[in-house]
């Protein structure tokens, strides 16, 4: 599963992370990648974004905080019901842009070791033909699949990223989720490797309750890939 929460606050609306709890929890994910996680709240707040989102889905948790500030912190973070090994986070900014960073970790899954990307790329079009050059390059050969998840922040049909990701990573979902409540645009997607990776896909509408953005669900077929 992947979902830009907005900090937690839908269009228009007041920020409220036990609605984004809520929906992640129903659909159960085996891992979720969330984006635009925001702590830069008020000192009232007795914990941040990033704890209450981990504490609140369990499971394990990494995160890249890509703004670190005196009132909080903000960036991206991915859960998993399995166990994490090897996370790394890169810098994949452009001087003179918003600070971007892609995680990188394998997930100990019980059907195979599942290599994890999850990012958040820029506005740019330059930007986000390098970022997703970078990430594009980004292996782990002791895993038995791939998936790339995140925002990947491009409207066009036959955009940099889409050209880029496909040659490396021939699965991507197609469904559009943004704006939450009128879906225009696949901003939101999940990219895979092997071929037939991914079984399934879909969104779910009750996100626009919690974010500008629907989230956007997979299921992966790891049995598949080991037989084929």
């Amino acid at each position: 599963m992947t979902w830009n929460i907005h900090g937690g606050a839908p269009w228009g609306g007041r920020r409220n992370l036990d609605r984004v709890k809520e929906i992640v929890a129903a659909h159960d994910p085996d891992v979720v990648a969330l984006q635009e996680v925001d702590s830069r709240r008020s000192a009232a707040e007795a914990i941040s974004a990033f704890d209450d989102l981990a504490d609140g889905l369990g499971g394990y948790a990494t995160h890249a905080k890509t703004i670190i500030a005196p009132d909080g912190e903000f960036g991206h973070m991915l859960i998993s019901r399995f166990p994490l090994t090897g996370t790394r986070t890169h810098d994949i900014s452009m001087e003179g842009r918003e600070r971007r960073a892609v995680i990188d970790t394998l997930v100990d899954a019980p059907g195979g070791r599942l290599h994890v990307i999850a990012a958040h790329f820029g506005l740019g079009f330059a930007e986000r033909r390098h970022q997703a050059s970078f990430a594009a390059e980004i292996t782990r050969p002791e895993a038995s699949a791939t998936i790339m998840l995140g925002d990947f922040n491009e409207w066009q049909w036959r955009g940099a990223v889409r050209q880029v990701l496909l040659q490396a990573l021939p699965e991507r979902t197609p469904e559009r989720t943004f704006p939450a409540h009128l879906p225009l645009l696949s901003l939101d997607r999940i990219y895979g490797r092997p071929a037939g990776l991914i079984a399934k896909s879909f969104v779910d509408p009750a996100g626009r309750r919690a974010s500008d953005h629907l989230p956007l669900i997979a299921d992966i077929d790891l049995a598949a890939i080991a037989h084929a």
